[in-house]
C-alpha cells in the first residue's frame, strides 16, 4: 500500500480507504448491504492486512448502526484512522439534522461512544446547510478540536463556492480550516473538475472520493443490455449516483473492459487507477461485500496507466468546457496555475 499526504496537512492516508456504507443494513441501507460484526470483522482485517489505514463512516449510515459495528470491530486497535460525518437527519426531531452547534456537538459525542474512541481523526460536514451561519458551524468544530475529540475537519458534497466561503471565514476569524473534502468523482462523473478539484489544489485540501466506481457501475459487472446485474444494489432499487447519459456510461465501461483485458487487470482496477492519477486526490473510499472485492480494489493502487491507456479513458469521458472556462482557455491559458490545470488536466500533458 502507498500513502499520500492529505493536502497540506501532515496526515498520511492510504491510497485506498475502506468505506463502511454496507455495515448494518438498517432501513434503505439494506439495499446496499447488511454486514454484521462477523462479516465486517473479516473485511476490516483484510484491509488492515493490506495496509489500509483509513476507515470511513458516518452517523447516518444505518442510523448509527454502522458506527457501532465499526467501533466493535476496531475496539482495542487504536492505530487505524477513523472518520465520521455529521449533518444528515438521524431522527424526526427539530434538531436531529443540520450544522448547528447543538447538533454537531451532540452528534460527535454520540459518534465517539458508538465508535468506542476518544477522538475522531477526520470529522466531515456531510452536506451544506445554508440555514446555519458558517461562523456557528466552524466554531462548533473548533470546540471539538480544542477538546481533543476531533483531529481534522472536512466538508463533503459542498459546491465550490460553499467550500471557498467556509475557508474564507476560517482564514478571517481564525476558526478551523477544512483539511479535506470528500466528493463524488468518477470517470462517468467528472463535474468536480469544474470547481472542486481546482479549489482543492489552490487551497491545499486533500480529496477523498466516495463511490469511486459509481456504485459498481464502472466495475464491468453491468453492461449495456445486461443492467442491472443480478445481486447488485441497483437490482434491489438503489439509484445513487444518478446517470444522466447512459450511452456515455456504457461507452466508458466498454473502454474499461477493453483496456483491462489487454492488461490482465479488471475494469474496476483501471477505473480506480485513473482516479488515483487525478489532481489533489489522496484516497479512494471503496466498499465491498467480500474480501475478494477489497483485494481487487486495493491492487489498483499498484497500477500505473500508460499514456495510451490514459488517453483512451480521457477521450471517452471528457466533459465540455462550460463558460467561463472555454473563454479562459482561449485568452488566459498562458497564465494558468496548477489549480486551473486541474480542469481536464489531459489538456496540459506533454
Amino acid at each position: 500500500m502507498k500513502y499520500r499526504t492529505l493536502g497540506d496537512a501532515g496526515l498520511r492516508v492510504s491510497e485506498i480507504s475502506m468505506g463502511t456504507f454496507t455495515f448494518g443494513g438498517r432501513g434503505d441501507f439494506a439495499m446496499v448491504g447488511e454486514q454484521g460484526v462477523p462479516e465486517a470483522r473479516r473485511l476490516v482485517d483484510c484491509c488492515l492486512d493490506h495496509g489500509v489505514n483509513l476507515f470511513d463512516c458516518a452517523n447516518m449510515y444505518s442510523t448509527g448502526l454502522a458506527e457501532e459495528i465499526l467501533g466493535e470491530v476496531l475496539d482495542g486497535r487504536p492505530e487505524p484512522l477513523v472518520t465520521s460525518k455529521v449533518r444528515m437527519p438521524i431522527g424526526d426531531g427539530p434538531n436531529d439534522a443540520g450544522a448547528s452547534r447543538y447538533h454537531i456537538l451532540r452528534e460527535c459525542e454520540r459518534s465517539l461512544k458508538k465508535l468506542r474512541r476518544d477522538r475522531i481523526d477526520i470529522y466531515y460536514l456531510h452536506e451544506w446547510d445554508g440555514s446555519v451561519p458558517l461562523e456557528e458551524t466552524l466554531s462548533a468544530l473548533e470546540t471539538l478540536i480544542r477538546d481533543g475529540k476531533v483531529r481534522y475537519v472536512g466538508c463533503s458534497n459542498y459546491s465550490g463556492w460553499h467550500m471557498m466561503k467556509a475557508l474564507g471565514i476560517a482564514d478571517r476569524t481564525g476558526l478551523p480550516r477544512f483539511a479535506t473534502q470528500q466528493i463524488h468523482y468518477t470517470l462517468e462523473a467528472r463535474e468536480a473538475e469544474y470547481e472542486l478539484l481546482p479549489a482543492a489544489v489552490d487551497q491545499g485540501l486533500g480529496t477523498l472520493v466516495w463511490s469511486p466506481l459509481a456504485a459498481g457501475l464502472l466495475s464491468g459487472k453491468h453492461r449495456q443490455g445486461q443492467y442491472p446485474a443480478d445481486g447488485s444494489r441497483q437490482s434491489r432499487g438503489w439509484s445513487e449516483p444518478p446517470i444522466r447519459d447512459w450511452e456515455r456510461l456504457w461507452n466508458i465501461v466498454d473502454v474499461l473492459v477493453d483496456l483491462a483485458e489487454a492488461r490482465g487487470a479488471t475494469p474496476a482496477q483501471m477505473a480506480l487507477a485513473w482516479l488515483l492519477d487525478r489532481p489533489s486526490v489522496a484516497s479512494l473510499v471503496v466498499g465491498g461485500s467480500d474480501t475478494a472485492q477489497f483485494e481487487e480494489n486495493i491492487a489498483s493502487a499498484d497500477i500505473s496507466l500508460t499514456d495510451a491507456e490514459r488517453a483512451r479513458l480521457d477521450e471517452v469521458s471528457t466533459i465540455p468546457l462550460l463558460y467561463p472556462y472555454w473563454h479562459q482557455d482561449q485568452f488566459a491559458r498562458d497564465t494558468f496555475t496548477s489549480a486551473d490545470r486541474a480542469l481536464l488536466p489531459e489538456r496540459f500533458r506533454g
